[in-house]
């Protein structure tokens, strides 16, 4: 009976060492929390706020229930929004904006104070269309294209010193697409259309012009050509003309005797020797 109490006293002191094991446990790993790689954390005390220093990478002691960290994603995200403004000459335009950004890791307890973790949702779309919408009311609706590569310095440039203010660094800033408005769409190719029946009016008057020479010199020509043959015939007779007939009716022999569908039968008395046949012999 004397090993009885005993037995339980044991087993009471080792529930009470499993109590205690299982709290230190639960202290140390409250008290215990990591930061991964490209990340970094902001501590939130309950009587002195947020803290001023920013905690790196790795496994970092804490109080717990006084203390409570904030992980901060600290690599470049990018982000797209499209923005719908109006150009100098009143056409909208869509366009669409990417953006590399990043927070600014000194800052980052401000940033939390006064931003939160969404920072970025928060500030990239108001500053983003704020400054695509001032920069793009500075030019005319085709000079976006013409000049497009200086819109986008100066849309890169102004955000840039915007997200500053908010401690935001920008790796990267571009035009993706451009875009414009029905209306204008129609204008451009009703305009490509009239250039078009433009040139094709000039190239007729061109081509009729042309013509009109050609006519004046051929019928110029064909003048000249009947006065030399009428000085000609005054002083030789019509010699020359029927030196002319003869060779016109020797082309035409030539052409005929080269075709094989024509046949020449002689005239005269010789006609008669078709088929060696005569006349005489048609009466019997």
């Amino acid at each position: 009976m004397a090993g009885g109490p005993a037995a339980v006293s044991f087993l009471t002191n080792i529930a009470k060492a499993a109590a205690g094991l299982g709290i230190a446990a639960s202290l140390t790993s409250a008290s215990l929390y990591t930061v991964d790689g490209g990340e970094r954390a902001v501590i939130f005390d309950r009587f002195r706020g947020v803290l001023p220093e920013t905690v790196g990478e790795g496994t970092h002691f804490l109080v717990p229930w006084l203390q409570k960290p904030f992980i901060f994603d600290i690599r470049t995200r990018p982000h797209n929004f499209s923005s719908n403004s109006g150009t100098k000459d009143l056409q909208m335009v869509n366009l669409t904006l990417r953006l590399l950004s990043r927070p600014d890791v000194q800052h980052l307890p401000t940033i939390f104070t006064s931003l939160g973790l969404e920072y970025d949702d928060k500030v990239l779309p108001s500053i983003g269309n704020e400054v695509l919408k001032a920069v793009v009311a500075q030019f005319n609706a085709d000079q976006l294209l013409t000049e497009r590569p200086h819109v986008s310095a100066l849309v890169r440039d102004a955000l840039i010193r915007r997200a500053r203010e908010f401690n935001i660094i920008l790796d990267d800033v571009a035009i993706t697409h451009l875009s414009y408005g029905i209306e204008f769409s129609l204008a451009v190719e009703k305009k490509q259309v009239a250039q078009q029946e433009a040139e094709r009016s000039k190239f007729l008057v061109a081509k009729a012009e042309q013509e009109r020479r050609a006519a004046i010199v051929r019928a110029e020509g064909e003048s000249e050509s009947a006065r030399l043959i009428s000085e000609a015939t005054a002083m030789a007779g019509t010699g020359l003309i029927e030196l002319r007939r003869i060779e016109a009716a020797k082309e035409i022999a030539a052409e005929l005797a080269r075709s094989p569908n024509v046949a020449y039968i002689p005239s005269g008395e010789n006609g008669k020797m078709l088929l060696g046949l005569n006349a005489a012999g048609f009466g019997r």
